[in-house]
């Protein structure tokens, strides 16, 4: 049993040991000095130049952006319904067609309509000819009264027969104007500017007032809004910006189509902080005058908040991580290879900013770091055509 628990254990020594030796340069040096006669770089002189390719670092003004992944949302969408029954007579508009506000989009049988408003127009004009009848009575019964000849009474019955036919041609005018409105809801129209959905009622059903079903869905994408989530510790900075007068503008894109990208403009932080995630959901809005957002798509956003001048900046490719944290290999001038740790900032496309551990000019391995360790010879195959006292901007 001894004799097991010996063996796990210098398996699982041995198995460290050439963990490290595979990963860790610095381990990889220690066993050439402790067991190659302490002549590290004898070692490295007998093994051929490792093929690698660089690149220079070089200063750049780099834009502060912040990112978040967001979903396209229309401004506002409207379910067409009727707001009278009726038979659906004829559809004006067609699927997928752009309607402006006002413009016609269906037809309901308008005849009994018509004949309602009819019928309210000649009530009013009933009432009207009773009332000048009993205008003319009262005024007979008052003359009569005045003389003693007719009783008090019938004129009183007069003026209130007066009073209620003045009533009644007011509740008579009413209904006109109810019949006039819902002759007019006959015809229904667009109440906003957008795109019309699919029409889910063909001509020829029945409709009722406000219906469950809708008739067909309208969805106003010009403008268009964009909601994403940022890091809450961006919080005041945002609300300051969105408070100044220079608007704060969003670059919105469509995840794999690169020609699906516009600028719009911040207009909302929301009040609360998502805990799940410390995130804060903001809002922005975009023309869309190509219609290259469709509501419920999925965008990436950027914000740009400021920028960084002569910033060092390095390709991304060129720097590596491990336990201990980031860094490179420089290439030394007689083409040796430098392990250096550094301290990394912000990406700028297939760049990154680099705020301590290289200079302007340095020289850094963007391909074929796996064959090297430090002071190995290394024989460089191409460099970037980038100047490195170049200046740009992303």
């Amino acid at each position: 049993m001894r004799r097991v628990i010996a063996l796990l254990l210098l398996l699982v020594v041995a198995g460290s040991a050439w963990y490290a030796h595979q990963n860790d340069p610095r381990f990889r040096q220690w066993v050439a000095e402790r067991f190659g006669d302490n002549k590290p770089k004898a070692t490295a002189k007998a093994l051929p130049p490792a093929p690698v390719r660089l690149a220079q670092t070089r200063r750049l003004d780099v834009p502060i952006v912040l990112e978040g992944i967001g979903n396209v949302q229309a401004r506002s969408t409207v379910a067409i319904k009727a707001r009278v029954d009726g038979q659906l007579m004829e559809a004006v508009v067609s699927e997928g067609q752009m309607v402006k506000q006002g413009d016609l989009l269906f037809r309901l049988d308008a005849r009994p309509f018509e004949a309602q408003l009819r019928q309210a127009e000649a009530n009013v004009a009933r009432d009207r000819a009773n009332l000048e009848k009993a205008v003319a009575d009262e005024k007979r019964f008052e003359s009569l009264a005045q003389k003693g000849i007719s009783p008090r009474t019938k004129l009183e019955e007069a003026e209130t027969s007066v009073a209620a036919l003045r009533a009644a041609i007011s509740a008579s005018e009413a209904a006109v104007e109810i019949a006039r409105l819902n002759l007019e809801y006959a015809t229904i129209k667009a109440p906003i500017e957008g795109r019309v959905g699919s029409i889910l009622l063909a001509p020829g059903n029945m409709v009722k007032a406000n219906d469950t079903q809708a008739i067909m869905m309208l969805t106003a994408i010009k403008p268009i809004n964009v909601a994403f989530a940022l890091p809450e510790q961006h919080i005041g900075e945002l609300r300051a910006r969105l408070k100044a007068a220079e608007p704060l503008v969003v670059e919105a894109r469509v995840q794999g189509d690169e020609t699906a990208r516009e600028n719009g403009e911040l207009f909302f932080i929301n009040n609360t902080v998502d805990v799940t995630t410390g995130t804060i959901t903001v809002m922005a809005r975009f023309a869309n005058a190509e219609e290259r957002f469709v509501p419920g798509q999925f965008v990436k956003a950027r914000v740009r908040m400021t920028t960084l001048p002569d910033a060092v900046v390095a390709p991304s490719r060129g720097i590596q991580i491990n336990q201990r944290g980031h860094y490179v290999w420089v290439a030394r001038p007689d083409n040796t290879a430098e392990l250096r740790s550094v301290t990394i900032g912000p990406e700028v496309g297939d760049e990154t900013v680099v705020s301590r551990g290289l200079d302007v000019g340095e020289s850094i391995v963007v391909d074929g770091q796996l064959r090297l360790f430090p002071d190995s010879r290394m024989t460089p195959l191409g460099a970037s055509p980038r100047n490195a006292t170049t200046k740009g901007q992303t």
